[in-house]
């Protein structure tokens, strides 16, 4: 892969993830076993928190609704929010919650819903589930070092960014070339990380 392709696809994923995150495994097998340290895990990242650990959805959810009745995207933002970034859950997993805490009559529809987006408050029912999980919220286990660990590898990534971006419209052919030689190198090792069952 030439040099100016890495670059594009790393510019790409910037843009997409409004600045340095964690671009998605590339198409082709696994470059590691899968497993409960591989993709099909749920290791660290965006959507993760402890390896082979799920975060606990459900309870971030009652937890947040002991605040003020919300709205699924406004959930997904406040975990985002109080982790730093460190766990911001998926449409897919929140929605989900949601329809069955419905179902089971532990939330309803809020009195304020607007049309656009559909508010949930707790029933009478959800009341104690909900206080339970207030007590010790999800996003709690969130460590302050591993939130401040997510932060200094986002600021590491984008000063990288930099450098490849003078790399490219100043370096030579030959510069050029070796960036390219360290970016294919550095994907292995990061790789690699993941790989590690320690």
């Amino acid at each position: 892969m030439g040099f100016r392709r890495h670059v594009h696809t790393m510019h790409d994923e910037m843009h997409r993830h409004g600045g340095f995150g964690f671009p998605p495994v590339p198409p082709g097998p696994p470059p590691f076993p899968p497993g409960p340290h591989g993709p099909h895990g749920h290791g660290r990242g965006r959507g993760g928190r402890g390896r082979g650990r799920r975060p606990n959805v459900r309870g971030a959810v009652l937890a947040l609704l002991t605040e003020r009745p919300m709205h699924g995207y406004e959930m997904i933002q406040e975990i985002d929010a109080r982790t730093g970034g460190a766990w911001r859950p998926s449409p897919g997993s929140i929605y989900p919650t949601l329809q069955l805490l419905e179902d089971e009559g532990v939330i309803a529809t809020a009195a304020d819903s607007d049309g656009g987006r559909k508010r949930f408050a707790l029933t009478e029912q959800g009341q104690a589930e909900a206080a339970q999980a207030a007590e010790a919220p999800p996003w709690a286990e969130f460590a302050e070092q591993t939130v401040n660990s997510w932060h200094d590898i986002r600021d590491a990534g984008n000063q990288a960014m930099n450098a490849l971006r003078q790399v490219m419209t100043t370096g030579t052919d030959d510069q050029r070339a070796r960036a390219a030689q360290v970016l294919d190198e550095t994907r292995r090792k990061l790789y690699a990380i993941l790989a590690d069952p320690e």
